[in-house]
């Protein structure tokens, strides 16, 4: 998390989790190299984690999980999706939405209003 503190505001950084397998083919040196490379080369706050999966009939493997900071690529789309851009009022939708509002309707012989609210 990022703390700016002269704004007062908090800007929460995205992690995802990442994974790697290894295959249960290895020798054990090999194995303990694989190893210790990976966890050299993980991120101060990746907060790797080690699991064994599969079976005997599909085969085994050791799958590490890490989280990592999102590339520029993965930044710059999840930025398009998040609405971060978006502006906080919208005359037009304000008003459709005070249109919206005064609409009437039957419900079970009564006329009633309709509340529809902006979520925002």
């Amino acid at each position: 998390m990022y703390f700016n503190p002269g704004s007062g505001e908090r800007e929460m950084g995205r992690r995802v989790k990442d994974f790697i397998e290894i295959s249960e083919y290895t020798s054990l040196d090999q194995l303990i190299n694989t190893l210790t490379a990976i966890r050299d080369n993980l991120p101060e706050e990746a907060e790797p984690e080690l699991r064994l999966k599969g079976d005997d009939v599909f085969g085994r493997r050791m799958s590490i999980s890490y989280f990592r900071e999102l590339s520029e690529e993965e930044a710059a789309c999840e930025a398009r999706y998040s609405g971060a851009d978006l502006p906080a009022s919208n005359p037009e939708l304000d008003a459709l939405a005070g249109r919206l509002n005064s609409v009437e309707y039957e419900r079970e012989g009564k006329i009633a209003r309709r509340r529809i609210g902006r979520a925002r």
